[in-house]
């Protein structure tokens, strides 16, 4: 059969509980809603690191963190497989985020529109990575300047501390980076020649903060009750002093235009939530232009659409904001898996997955083998709904200490259906949760005596995991052993 065309739509930070079809109703999604109901969705897709950088580099190398060496947000990484494709014919083009750090690298891509973070200042953090992506020229044609937490501080200070990231978008409605991002891609489909096999990564820089919604998408939210979580002091106080520090640190500095606060009521998250719900709404709109302006010139009759996110956010739970924890509203992402003609059979899975398992995946679409030091899982077994698939029992992540995680030098979670373990490299109290009984992650059992067997013998297992890991790091990636599956 011919190779299909394969298209990688990836958001930065969305929950998984923001479609509405895979169960949050107060959600307006038609065009993944569709996506969902028509292809295979997984509800319990795990990321490997709850960090942009990590979670990619994770991705594009099918290893774990500790297989690829890439923990943080600031350490470089380049795609591996991505050369694979575009030596197979592919012609791999990215339009959007990617995070390859140094940004501009090629990344074995034959073509790059980079964008990047919204909120990201050409000096200080960025320093010898900053460049002037497209966005930036498109907002200088313009003469507009880009909105920032420097800009938005200076001219209304203390609205900026009541605002959590939370800002309507004021500049023109098509220079909104989701938006650009989707004129971007429709521009390109519609004035190039059909080149198959295609392999188009589209990265949106949302609903990544600031949270910054259009008025009119903010409008269809005014009134739309968003779940809200309730946080108590014995919830924070057992809490491992490295979340205490982070806590701290997005309070005492504003990352991505966020001034946190302790003094957080209900109302600002109802608040907070619905401008993210309307940023992840605007990218469902620029998803069904991209949709059909793929299907317009035929890329979708032998395609393979996947649709995901790098990790998500916390948005007030457990007291945090964003990312660098290890609950599941933070490592926890959507999958969908679509396609007219690849056995890509209708319905949700509950299976533990996890994000870089969509590597092998891709390459075996694509007619080639999987190395044999990938550590991800083809889903291609889930996919078609084979007899005999055994789904994984267990999935982890990892993060290393960065310029914003500065209480540990590493934390590593593992998670299977009924527990959830949080190891810390430097303090002697963790997490430990029972997802059976606690499936919102309030109640830390570390300390209870009673549960020392199951504490020992899931960190046992999380050093029986780091052990096997480092035995696959230690392979070449002959492409060898490992049969492609042919779809």
């Amino acid at each position: 059969m011919k190779r299909p065309n394969i298209i990688l739509i990836m958001t930065d930070q969305q929950r998984a509980d923001t479609i509405g079809a895979m169960g949050a109703p107060w959600m307006q999604t038609p065009h993944l809603d569709r996506l969902a109901k028509e292809g295979a969705a997984f509800s319990e897709c795990f990321v490997t690191s709850p960090v942009c950088v990590g979670a990619r580099a994770s991705l594009f190398t099918g290893k774990y963190p500790h297989g690829c060496q890439v923990f943080s947000n600031f350490q470089p990484w380049q795609p591996t497989w991505v050369s694979s494709l575009a030596e197979q014919g592919y012609h791999c083009v990215n339009i959007g985020k990617m995070h390859i750090n140094p940004y501009d690298a090629p990344g074995g891509f034959h073509q790059r529109l980079i964008m990047e973070n919204k909120d990201r200042p050409l000096f200080l953090e960025e320093r010898d990575r900053a460049i002037y992506d497209e966005w930036d020229k498109a907002l200088r044609a313009r003469k507009l300047t880009k909105p920032s937490r420097y800009n938005r501080h200076a001219a209304d200070p203390d609205g900026y501390k009541r605002a959590l990231g939370a800002f309507a978008w004021d500049l023109d409605a098509d220079m909104h980076p989701d938006n650009f991002i989707g004129d971007t891609a429709c521009w390109w489909l519609g004035d190039r020649k059909n080149q198959d096999p295609l392999f188009l990564q589209i990265g949106f820089p949302g609903p990544h903060p600031p949270y910054d919604p259009t008025p009119d998408a903010l409008a269809a939210y005014a009134d739309v009750d968003i779940p809200v979580p309730t946080v108590g002091e014995a919830e924070l106080r057992a809490q491992p002093l490295a979340q205490r520090v982070l806590r701290d640190n997005m309070i005492e500095f504003n990352f991505d235009s966020i001034a946190w606060r302790r003094d957080i009521d209900k109302a600002d998250l109802l608040r907070l939530r619905r401008h993210y719900a309307a940023n992840v709404s605007m990218i469902d709109q620029q998803v069904g232009r991209i949709l059909a302006a793929l299907d317009a010139r035929g890329y979708l009759d032998n395609a393979l659409v996947i649709f995901t996110s790098d990790h998500a956010d916390a948005l007030g739970e457990h007291g945090h904001i964003q990312k660098w924890t290890m609950y599941d509203s933070v490592v926890r992402v959507p999958l969908i898996f679509w396609s007219k003609n690849l056995p890509v059979e209708r319905g949700t899975r509950d299976d533990l997955v996890q994000l870089f398992d969509i590597a092998p995946t891709i390459l075996e679409a694509a007619g080639l083998a999987v190395p044999s030091d990938f550590e991800a899982r083809t889903l291609w077994p889930a996919l078609s709904r084979q007899p005999g698939y055994q789904p994984r029992d267990a999935v982890y992540a990892e993060l290393a200490r960065d310029h914003i995680q500065t209480g540990s030098e590493f934390i590593l979670m593992r998670r299977d259906r009924r527990w959830k373990i949080v190891l810390y490299l430097d303090d002697a109290a963790g997490e430990l949760y029972d997802l059976q009984a606690d499936p919102g992650e309030i109640n830390n059992l570390w300390p209870v005596e009673a549960l020392q067997a199951v504490r020992d013998d899931l960190s046992d297992a999380c050093l029986r995991w780091l052990a096997r890991g480092s035995l696959f790091a230690n392979r070449r990636g002959s492409r060898a052993p490992q049969q492609a599956m042919r779809v």
